[in-house]
């Protein structure tokens, strides 16, 4: 019998090691940085243990962010940039991964593996594209190759396609994680992740992953960081100095919550295709408010926020009893924050920090937690979710 090449030979001792070393990549909607997690891993599945090592967020540079916002979330886009910018991303990335081992000082041999998400810069869900003879679609971009071949580190990227291709919608994949590492016996618990996009995961106090949800619900920061980078010239509200400046203006609000998306059955997914500033003007225009004063502006896409997420987990969820942990940037937002704890008086509210997760590090802990199932893990069965594996392999050489 013929021997497995270096490559297949390799992966096959790091899937057969006790503990593993994984690297956790996340670039989000907002743009503000690259997200690097380092974790330690043993066993899989329901076995999982695991330790955060290190983290960091690199911040992207105003060179970066130009660029990629001339492809993100547009539905025309110049092809050749598309193609640049995927080769380009790759390695931006791992140069930025090799600053971070530098800084930890941590040769890159010493990592098993690093698990990318890559830049999303379309998501095209069914739903919300309605072509004929087409089903859901997302694109994410930062070729696992060229951060393989640069750091030299085995890289497993591109997840979101093997659920697509299963029936799923491609996210929230957070799923997966948040089943592993945030249920507890006895205790009804939601995972809620305000990033670009707010979603969650509720998860039953008996176990009973058939009854597990995990949908996006709305728009997180993604409408009050673009009115503050158009109106304010800031990337976010910094402690939400803006929208505790000014009022909600609730005819524009009722406005804003009007659309079929807060209809659409569950699970569910959306991004700044939908949700972005021509949705916000679109709801001025319907509802007379085009001269609004811009800080009421910015409290009252903050108040979207916490209205859409308190209207959906108050429809769906019992309260009583219900603990609330929260991660991403909008975890970091009080006016938000704020607004759900008088939303969900009945609810306890905290962040993952309780549950020895740290809120920044959430989404890029759970990717480097599916590069470890793709190296050593079997599909799990949680309801009608594609039970899968996911993720492509790059080896270094």
């Amino acid at each position: 019998m013929p021997a497995l090449n270096h490559n297949l030979e390799k992966l096959f001792k790091i899937a057969q090691k006790q503990e593993r070393l994984g690297i956790g990549l996340m670039s989000g909607t907002s743009l503000d940085g690259l997200d690097i997690a380092l974790c330690r891993f043993s066993g899989s599945g329901t076995n999982t243990t695991f330790k955060l090592l290190q983290f960091i967020t690199i911040p992207y540079d105003d060179h970066f962010k130009r660029e990629v916002q001339q492809v993100f979330a547009q539905g025309q886009a110049d092809l050749e940039k598309v193609t640049l910018l995927n080769a380009y991303i790759g390695s931006f990335h791992a140069g930025l991964i090799l600053q971070a081992l530098a800084k930890w000082d941590i040769k890159p041999t010493e990592i098993d593996f690093i698990a990318s998400h890559g830049q999303t810069i379309y998501h095209a869900p069914k739903h919300q594209h309605k072509q004929p003879g087409y089903g859901n679609a997302t694109l994410q971009i930062g070729d696992g190759d060229h951060i393989a071949v640069k750091t030299g580190i085995l890289t497993i990227s591109d997840f979101r396609q093997k659920h697509i291709a299963a029936g799923g919608e491609g996210a929230p994949l957070a799923l997966y994680g948040d089943v592993l590492l945030g249920s507890k016996t006895g205790e009804e618990r939601i995972l809620l992740n305000i990033g670009g996009i707010a979603n969650l995961t509720y998860l039953p106090a008996d176990g009973d992953t058939a009854k597990v949800v995990c949908t996006d619900i709305g728009p997180g920061n993604t409408l009050v960081d673009a009115a503050c980078r158009r109106y304010f010239d800031k990337p976010y509200d910094e402690d939400s100095s803006i929208a505790n400046a000014g009022t909600v203006d609730e005819t524009l609000l009722e406005s804003l919550l009007h659309h079929p998306f807060f209809n659409e059955t569950l699970p569910k997914t959306t991004g700044p295709e939908l949700f972005n500033l021509e949705y916000v003007a679109d709801a001025q225009q319907a509802s007379r408010s085009l001269n609004i004063n811009k800080t009421d502006l910015i409290t009252t896409l903050s108040a979207f926020t916490g209205r859409t997420i308190g209207n959906f987990i108050s429809a769906h969820f019992n309260l009583s009893g219900l603990r609330i942990f929260l991660s991403g940037g909008g975890a970091s937002n009080p006016y938000v924050v704020d607004y759900l704890k008088k939303a969900l008086p009945f609810a306890a509210i905290a962040n993952t920090a309780e549950l020895a997760i740290d809120p920044d590090a959430k989404e890029a802990i759970l990717f480097a937690l599916l590069g470890n199932e793709a190296l050593c893990g079997e599909p799990m069965v949680i309801g009608d979710n594609p039970a899968v594996l996911m993720g492509k392999f790059s080896f270094a050489g």
